[in-house]
């Protein structure tokens, strides 16, 4: 089992930047965030591999920066150029092999206008 403690997030204008953080209880593949607005699917916003493969979601890229602490297993998400749309809950996934799928509590992100 693992436990996956988020924090950062909040409310922040259009422009802004916020950062989240995500620790897990040991150390796993692949950490990542993913995020749902009302109405709308849980999408990938990035994820990143214990060996630093990446992957961004389309409406991210050159806005959004993952990075990890492998010594911490602790993932980062630096978000820049924030927009309304990227109001979201804001979801910390991590996955182990050969199938476990964690998740953390979520976390409010909210850009005003």
């Amino acid at each position: 089992q693992v436990q996956l403690v988020e924090s950062g997030g909040g409310l922040v204008q259009a422009g802004g930047s916020l950062r989240l953080s995500c620790a897990a209880s040991r150390s796993i593949i692949t950490m990542g965030w993913y995020r749902q607005a009302p109405g709308k699917q849980r999408e990938l916003v990035a994820d990143i591999t214990n060996y630093g493969r990446i992957n961004y979601g389309d409406s991210v890229k050159g806005r959004f920066t993952i990075s990890r602490d492998n010594a911490k297993n602790t993932v980062y998400l630096q978000m820049n150029s924030l927009k309304p749309e990227d109001t979201a809950v804001y979801y910390c996934n991590g996955r182990t092999w050969p199938s476990g799928d964690y998740w953390g509590q979520g976390t409010q992100v909210t850009v005003s206008s």
